[in-house]
């Protein structure tokens, strides 16, 4: 049966329904924007919805970040959440935001977009059922934590190697001697969890980390750094620094190496249990894995240990598999976008989630998302306006650093400070004569708001 082709409409193709595409649909809608969101898996929610194929998240996940500084705007997360939720609260928390703002009508489920190309009016679009579809503008949402990378090394290991994105339970651990590689927030979670059921745990790191706790004076990391974000950037490292030595004393006693890096200068690791299991000896630190050799793996000290598993806990590349190379150009694996968000090739592309911050994301999603939809305002109703965006565009090369000299590395190639984005945000606002959107905005804006259920249910769980 051949493809059928719907004519050009001025409407828009969001790819994906995880938190970024949902924060666009209910801007869109706000905004009155006519669009379209296709979803692969059968529900909202992204690698949050731990059955999807191929979500990386695990039985033990929590956010990070805490739940006051992680929500969307005028959507606070339910008071009965903890500091730090659970997955699968925070996947209670996204399907109870697409049904306050009445979001699944416009969304295209159980259908992905396999292949998008530009075209002179927009973009056409082919579905997974087999049609084609044109729109007059896309958005890539489809998040960055999809295409796990494992590194290779030399020799033959007879045990199992798997990438932390197949990892599941605890009970995996169990009788088994367990090599956790990498020290992001996820390796130090996961080799916790190796540390209470496994026979042995330990974990590779190729440098040392600055290890933050979840609490400082008794508030969520992200809320002090939120309250102090005035403090000017070398005492901000200053104060950090000395609290880290008051709290954890010299981590190296444990085995870590010193970090080579400045306080704010990489991801933040925050973790409150990897020290306590490091100072109990459930978890030991181990350097640079060198090669393998059967049973056992050598480390960069001269070491070997026998193991049985080896998960890799070294992240994911950044892929749009759905658009040919070139639709987007890329520098040491992230895409030259503007503002993470602006393709300076296609002005009618779009993409939102390719980033990574040190800082709560979903208000972020807010901000990002209503400068995109009022691009496609002014691209629609303005063509002044749209030529004015065009030209920064193409000629603004903002430092979204905020100063810190961020380590050099693969994950950090992209890496926005939260403040100096958020002031390049109001920057951009200014100079287009946009407004400034504040809390209220969406309950003003949307009388649908006002349906938020007063509980929200998480999947196979209690209501909370």
């Amino acid at each position: 049966m051949p493809a059928i082709i719907r004519g050009i409409e001025d409407r828009v193709c969001v790819v994906g329904a995880g938190p970024g595409g949902l924060s666009l649909a209910r801007t869109l809608k706000t905004l009155g924007v006519a669009f379209d969101v296709y979803e692969r898996n059968a529900g909202v929610g992204g690698i949050w919805d731990q059955g999807n194929p191929g979500s990386p998240v695990y039985d033990t996940v929590h956010f990070i970040s805490s739940k006051r500084q992680s929500h969307f705007l005028d959507f606070e997360m339910p008071p009965g959440y903890p500091d730090y939720p659970s997955h699968r609260q925070i996947l209670a928390y996204l399907r109870a935001f697409a049904h306050a703002y009445g979001l699944e009508s416009s969304i295209h489920f159980n259908t992905a977009v396999e292949w998008a190309e530009p075209t002179t009016a927009g973009w056409r679009i082919r579905l997974s059922t087999g049609e084609s579809r044109h729109y007059r503008w896309l958005i890539a949402a489809s998040g960055t934590n999809w295409h796990a990378w494992l590194p290779s090394y030399p020799g033959v290991f007879t045990g199992a190697v798997r990438h932390t994105a197949t990892y599941r339970s605890p009970d995996e651990f169990r009788g088994k001697r367990v090599l956790v590689v990498g020290g992001g927030n996820s390796g130090c979670d996961i080799a916790c969890d190796a540390a209470d059921a496994a026979v042995a745990a330990f974990i590779s790191l190729r440098r040392g980390y600055h290890i933050m706790p979840k609490y400082i004076f008794g508030k969520p990391l992200d809320v002090f750094a939120y309250d102090n974000r005035r403090v000017p950037l070398w005492l901000s490292q200053i104060t950090l620094a000395w609290l880290l030595r008051l709290i954890n004393g010299d981590v190296t006693r444990f085995g870590l190496k010193p970090p080579d890096h400045k306080v704010l200068e990489s991801h933040p690791i925050v973790n409150s249990r990897i020290l306590h299991h490091l100072s109990h000896g459930k978890l030991a630190v181990k350097p640079d894995v060198t090669r393998f050799e059967g049973a056992e793996v050598a480390f960069g000290d001269g070491t070997r240990e026998q193991i049985d598993l080896v998960l890799f806990a070294t992240g994911y590349r950044w892929q749009l598999p759905y658009l040919d190379d070139g639709v987007i150009s890329w520098r040491g694996g992230r895409p030259d976008l503007y503002m993470n968000l602006f393709s300076r090739k296609y002005e009618r592309l779009f993409v939102l989630g390719l980033l990574e911050t040190d800082g709560g994301i979903y208000r972020l999603f807010d901000e990002m998302a209503d400068l995109i939809a009022r691009a496609i305002l002014a691209q629609r109703d303005r063509p002044n306006e749209a030529r004015r965006l065009a030209h920064m565009v193409r000629d603004d090369r903002p430092d979204l650093t905020g100063g810190v000299r961020y380590v050099d590395s693969a994950r950090h190639a992209g890496y926005v400070e939260i403040n100096a984005f958020r002031k390049q945000i109001k920057r951009v606002r200014r100079r287009m004569g946009w407004p400034d959107i504040a809390r209220g905005h969406y309950e003003r804006a949307s009388a649908q708001a006002q349906a938020r259920p007063q509980s929200m249910r998480a999947p196979d769980g209690p209501t909370v």
